[in-house]
């Protein structure tokens, strides 16, 4: 008895993979691609290639606004927690001097923006490349181990407003790739 194949059993695509052998290769593809309107791609290669951030279209990174703000919330906690302890919860006089003084708060203000501008880069970095991720679909593709030793990929992913198969795949083919293949999820 033949089994059936129904569509719940079968995997939906998750994008299509263009395999590259030059960073020039796919440096190309991806002005190719960027100047196509595709908003849910990627590039991956065995080394950083200069110019693919500006080849991609991509803008500068938003990490760096975590960081400050998460030094800004540092510097202010700290001068308010020692405002609060020395002036208000605690006031102790000694010798005359004032009850809150900034030269003495800032040691404990600038560790405290050391620290928590660290924190915000940490999480900032991790939200927005949205992670933990625990599993990639490209991951069960079996050529793309090569994108660590002497390859180059583009991806373009299927929920990508401009996605279509035939067109992706023949732009792709006119960029010059050899292997282009669909990973499913």
């Amino acid at each position: 008895m033949a089994e059936v194949l129904t569509t719940d059993s079968m995997a939906a695509p998750y994008g299509i993979v263009a395999e590259f052998d030059t960073p020039a290769a796919t440096m190309h593809a991806a002005e190719m691609i960027r100047d196509s309107g595709f908003k849910r791609w990627d590039v991956f290669t065995p080394y950083p290639v200069h110019g693919m951030d500006e080849a991609m279209g991509m803008r500068s990174s938003r990490v760096g606004w975590f960081s400050f703000i998460g030094g800004v919330t540092g510097y202010t906690t700290g001068m308010i927690m020692i405002w609060w302890m020395n002036a208000i919860d605690y006031p102790i006089v000694i010798g005359g001097k004032p009850m809150f003084s900034p030269m003495s708060a800032f040691p404990p203000s600038y560790e405290l923006t050391i620290l928590l501008g660290s924190f915000g880069a940490l999480f900032g970095m991790l939200f927005m490349n949205r992670l933990p991720r625990l599993h990639h679909p490209l991951l069960k593709y079996g050529r793309f181990k090569q994108a660590t030793h002497d390859k180059f990929f583009v991806v373009v992913e299927t929920s990508d407003p401009k996605y279509s198969a035939v067109e992706t795949r023949r732009l792709l083919e006119s960029a010059g790739s050899k292997n282009i293949e669909v990973v499913e999820e």
